[in-house]
């Protein structure tokens, strides 16, 4: 029996790597990179589609490849793809801000957007937007990530209601989940020293792993969730 479909985008590493080997066993997967040769070698039941989503084109031939390829078992969708460019805002470059725009919020906007049309006609489906836990904390020399990935937050409230004012009747649920501090090779590049005070501000006193992540990622685009609509979801070890 075939499987039900996901798509994970930004698939190449961290959080998305982990979705992707914890979601193996029970879903073929769509996994996305921004370029060939960033994915692991795929396995049976998995596709690889490759875009640049700070390419506005790119974006666009995505989603209608998408709806053209994917549309048969498309149950979920899981919206990791980010960019962080962090700069105070004063000498924060245009190029820097639309980039980060286009990559964190447009990009789920219109992935959404296509999935919903499959979804609507299936009357079933899950999207799910990471956010982080600056969406909620703010953090110096991230404003503009921080509100982009605040909007997500407010944008996935907004879609279930909507979704769920069209179509009562469907079973789509649109939630978010903000990760904190989790160890990535983002995180690994600072400095030892403002590693130990991140850790002091958490107070289990440790990092997250991206597994951990995935794992509760796992939970919530299950039926096991189904009750969770609208919701967005702290991973973050207690940081308030």
């Amino acid at each position: 029996m075939d499987k039900p479909k996901i798509l994970i985008t930004g698939a190449s590493r961290g959080i998305g790597l982990a979705l992707a080997e914890k979601l193996a066993p029970d879903y073929d997967l769509i996994l996305h990179a921004s370029k060939p040769g960033n994915l692991p070698p795929l396995k049976p039941g998995q596709f690889a589609m490759y875009a640049d989503f700070s390419i506005n084109q790119e974006l666009i031939a995505f989603c209608k490849k998408l709806k053209a390829e994917h549309s048969d078992r498309l149950y979920a969708v899981i919206n990791n793809a980010g960019l962080t460019l962090d700069k105070a805002i004063l000498f924060q470059p245009e190029s820097d801000i639309d980039k980060m725009i286009q990559v964190n919020l447009k990009a789920p906007i219109l992935i959404s957007k296509t999935v919903l049309k499959i979804f609507n006609l299936k009357k079933e489906g899950v999207i799910l937007n990471v956010s982080s836990c600056v969406a909620e904390t703010g953090n110096a020399f991230q404003a503009v990530y921080a509100a982009t990935k605040a909007a997500l937050i407010a944008f996935s409230k907004s879609l279930a209601k909507e979704t769920a004012y069209l179509h009562a009747e469907h079973k789509i649920r649109i939630l978010s989940v903000s990760p904190g501090f989790v160890e990535t090779s983002m995180i690994n590049s600072i400095p030892k020293s403002e590693q130990e005070k991140i850790r002091n501000l958490i107070p289990l006193r440790r990092l997250g792993s991206t597994d951990e992540i995935a794992e509760a990622i796992g939970f919530l685009i299950s039926t096991k969730a189904s009750y969770i609509n609208g919701s967005n979801i702290a991973i973050n070890g207690g940081l308030i």
